[in-house]
């Protein structure tokens, strides 16, 4: 539809106004889920998980702790889907710290920005500075 006096073309402004505005909205979303502390994410580091509907409604539903693929999967659902009283009952600090330097990767960036911004999870190795002289 062409712009009229009517029914203007937005501004060029207002478009990336929006986006900044629901990038921000969509992080808060993140924030919000997040623990106070990862001492509260315990549990389970064995069996067999089943996630609720809310979190995997399609593809897997269950997942082999002792497979570390699944594992990954499990955690990567989890912190893109789960809500904030799941995390602790999905999650365990410790797997989670051993996992992040490669689920960091496969997070989504937003995941990503928001937990290596709230916690010492260890993103990727510093690059090594040379110096000359």
């Amino acid at each position: 539809m062409p712009s009229s006096p009517q029914h203007p073309a937005p501004a060029p402004m207002d478009i990336s106004g929006t986006v900044a505005e629901d990038l921000a909205l969509y992080r808060e979303k993140f924030r919000r889920r997040l623990p106070q502390s990862l001492d509260e994410l315990h549990d389970p580091t064995q069996g067999v998980v089943e996630l609720p509907l809310h979190m995997a409604w399609s593809g897997l539903t269950s997942y082999d702790m002792s497979k570390p693929r699944q594992r990954m999967g499990l955690y990567r659902t989890v912190l893109h889907e789960g809500l904030r009283d799941d995390l602790p009952h999905y999650l365990n600090r410790d797997p989670l710290l051993q996992m992040w330097p490669l689920l960091r990767t496969l997070v989504g960036r937003t995941v990503r920005v928001v937990w290596e911004g709230a916690f010492p999870l260890g993103g990727p190795a510093p690059r090594s500075v040379t110096r000359c002289g």
